[in-house]
């Protein structure tokens, strides 16, 4: 009998630490959304997959990155911009001669 109560405190221990955590929350948000989503997605794994990694806070390494990605790509366009602006230039100063 005192086997089975060194479980239950195990398990109580574990749960309340799952609590703190948040992780019960989360999981809870997840399946919610899940249950509430009205076309079921083939893969439920990959719904708690993607849903949960959503979840998760923000690594600030990443968030650089994104900044970086999305000032590469303001630049990037701008240079293709210029590009364009460069041949019809050129273009246009064939036609004069």
């Amino acid at each position: 009998m005192a086997h089975y109560k060194a479980e239950d405190s195990k398990r109580e221990q574990f749960r309340r630490y799952l609590e703190k955590a948040g992780v019960l929350d989360a999981l809870t948000k997840v399946l919610v959304a899940l249950y509430e989503e009205p076309e079921k997605p083939n893969s439920a794994l990959d719904f708690l997959k993607h849903h949960l990694g959503a979840l998760a806070p923000e690594n600030p390494e990443i968030e650089a990155l994104r900044l970086e990605v999305a000032e590469m790509k303001e630049k990037y366009e701008a240079v293709l911009e210029e590009n364009k602006n460069l041949k019809a230039k050129e273009i246009w100063q064939r036609a004069e001669f």
